[in-house]
């Protein structure tokens, strides 16, 4: 099973391919989508929905994962935001994609066990997860990242007797981390 996961922005937009065989999960391709400050909304929806057709068109996932809309307080950049939510929704319709969405806390939760976990928190474990040896930057990618993540594991098998003995001892693993990093451990 392949699944992207989308962290929607309107100046950057992060997205991850991950795929899902057996207990384990491997790196499809992972990015940032840079939009400039001077280009308008329009066009940067329109660069944004072209970029992600291309990526699901070279790696056919079966799912879209795409984080929850959040409450701002810049209406301005709220409505920019939604606008683009509207569009990868749109696209995921178009492809034919299962839409799934998920809350950062619901994200957070499911990959470090804490719904408060800090963004280097969710970075440490997704790199975990992937078996990814080199840091990941920025934020927009490794988030990207965990919604894919987060998607495979709230499947409906995600919680076979071998994932959820992968998943139990990568979050063990959080331990050592909390341990190694107490000022990343908010």
């Amino acid at each position: 099973m392949i699944v992207m996961g989308v962290d929607p922005g309107s100046v950057r937009t992060g997205y991850g391919i991950v795929r899902c065989e057996g207990d384990s999960f491997s790196l499809v391709a992972c990015g940032v989508i840079r939009l400039g400050s001077r280009q308008g909304i329009p066009e940067r929806i329109k660069i944004i929905y072209d970029e992600l057709e291309k990526l699901i068109t070279a790696n056919r996932p079966a799912r879209l994962a795409l984080e929850t809309a959040y409450v701002n307080r810049n209406a301005q950049s709220a409505l920019k935001l939604g606008q683009v939510r509207g569009a990868i929704v749109a696209l995921a319709m178009n492809s034919r994609l299962e839409l799934h969405e998920y809350a950062p806390r619901e994200v957070k939760q499911m990959l470090t066990g804490r719904g408060g976990a800090s963004k280097d928190q969710v970075a440490y474990m997704t790199r975990h997860f992937l078996d990814i040896c080199e840091p990941v930057k920025p934020y927009d990618i490794t988030d990207a990242l965990g919604i894919a993540l987060c998607d495979l594991l709230r499947d409906g098998t995600a919680h076979s007797g071998r994932r959820a003995s992968a998943l139990s001892s990568r979050r063990n693993n959080w331990s050592v981390f909390v341990k190694e990093n107490p000022d990343l451990v908010v």
